[in-house]
């Protein structure tokens, strides 16, 4: 579980794994893939620095210019997490199966309120660049 107190920056007693944020992706097969992520790193890190096999997810290593991340939140979370950019949205516009709680998982940055995080994975990609 996270533990917050234990992750100042002046708190001798941290470990790396105290600070890390519990990430659950929903996959469309239904299958779960639980991974610990550090605060301050964005969902798409999370798949990578977790090798989280997502079908073509990542394309453009998270430089905003595909929607190849794009995943679904809880609209809890969604909404915790702020507004997205303009350069998002008009990504997201082209993304496969687009919610009213979609978001570009290189834009979303884990911090400790999202601990036990669970984003859907949506079931086909749409890498825009290739259009």
């Amino acid at each position: 579980m996270f533990n917050s107190s234990k992750c100042s920056v002046h708190e001798s007693k941290a470990t790396p794994e105290d600070c890390k944020i519990n990430v659950t992706f929903l996959k469309p097969d239904g299958s779960r893939v639980n991974v610990k992520a550090s605060e301050g790193k964005s969902l798409y890190d999370a798949v990578i620095d977790n090798n989280v096999d997502i079908d073509g997810f990542g394309a453009c290593e998270g430089t905003l210019c595909c929607t190849t991340c794009h995943l679904i939140l809880k609209k809890a979370d969604y909404e915790a997490l702020g507004e997205p950019r303009d350069e998002e949205l008009d990504m997201l516009d082209l993304a496969y199966g687009l919610t009213d709680t979609s978001r570009l998982g290189c834009q979303v940055i884990l911090k400790k309120e999202l601990n036990s995080l669970e984003v859907e994975v949506p079931a086909g990609i749409n890498d825009v660049r290739e259009s």
